[in-house]
């Protein structure tokens, strides 16, 4: 718990590294929310949300942007100040945002801002290009989750926000990047827009949790972006694998513990919110 929060008695035990492991191996899920201020994230861990997100999304969700991109160190260093100030035992995970890891020096610079700002994880976007990466990170004390499949930083290469990994090539290349992160170090993985077979199959190898975000019900864990989950959007189009929360709730901390319950049942996803080879 952050030494300036202050104690309630629905504060859950803290969740660590090795608590996300424990719930791997006993085959229960994972639920994590993106999260950038401290009244959400009070609200969010109080409803048994384990892992708080503090994603590069906030460039769309709260400043308006179009993507990702804009978002700088700064911002995620101060959203992550934030959400640790009203966390109540949840593990928070901040975004490295685009371009902020293009070198060694980067990475380490940039995951020092955040992690001094209450982080206990980064998060990186790409592929077995980031090996070195996440082994320099691991040697310094700085766990690393790193997103494969749909990369928002990687919009404009991609062309588009599209499905990844349905041609057998680019499957084959998803599991070979997932095993050798995990061997560089990875401390978890997230699998975004992915179908779910492959998904599958990409969890079952790992051995760190792997957290998924249209990516099928069969991995360790569930992601979703806060504000879609609400049911709120600034562009009125919903994502195939968001499911709106707050339908048929009276509050925002009974939509939270809706989303708890859903993903640690296995009631969400379903098959309606994933992708097919």
């Amino acid at each position: 718990m952050p030494t300036d929060a202050v104690p309630d008695d629905t504060d859950m035990p803290d969740v660590t590294l090795t608590t996300l492991q424990g719930l791997k191996q006993r085959g229960e899920k994972i639920v994590m929310l993106t999260c950038y201020d401290a009244t959400f994230a009070q609200t969010a861990s109080q409803a048994g949300i384990e892992v708080l997100l503090v994603g590069d999304s906030l460039g769309m969700v709260l400043q308006g942007h179009d993507s990702t991109l804009p978002t700088s160190v700064a911002e995620m260093a101060y959203h992550t100040t934030c959400v640790r100030r009203g966390n109540r035992g949840a593990l928070i995970v901040t975004d490295l945002p685009f371009m902020s890891y293009a070198s060694l020096d980067q990475a380490l610079e940039s995951s020092a801002q955040v992690m001094r700002a209450g982080a206990h994880m980064v998060k990186l976007e790409g592929g077995a290009w980031l090996c070195e990466t996440v082994t320099r990170l691991a040697e310094n004390g700085i766990p690393a989750c790193v997103h494969l499949g749909l990369t928002p930083q990687s919009v404009n290469l991609f062309g588009g926000y599209k499905v990844q990994g349905r041609d057998e090539g680019r499957a084959r290349q998803l599991r070979a990047d997932a095993e050798a992160l995990e061997r560089a170090g990875a401390a978890m993985l997230l699998l975004e827009c992915v179908p779910s077979p492959l998904a599958e199959q990409i969890t079952r190898a790992a051995g760190v949790p792997v957290i998924g975000i249209g990516a099928g019900a069969a991995t360790d864990g569930q992601v979703l972006v806060m504000h879609d989950m609400l049911g709120l959007s600034l562009t009125g189009r919903t994502p195939k694998f968001v499911k709106d929360f707050m339908a048929g709730q009276e509050n925002i901390q009974a939509a939270f513990a809706a989303y708890t319950h859903a993903v640690k049942q296995g009631e969400f996803p379903t098959a309606e919110h994933g992708f097919s080879a």
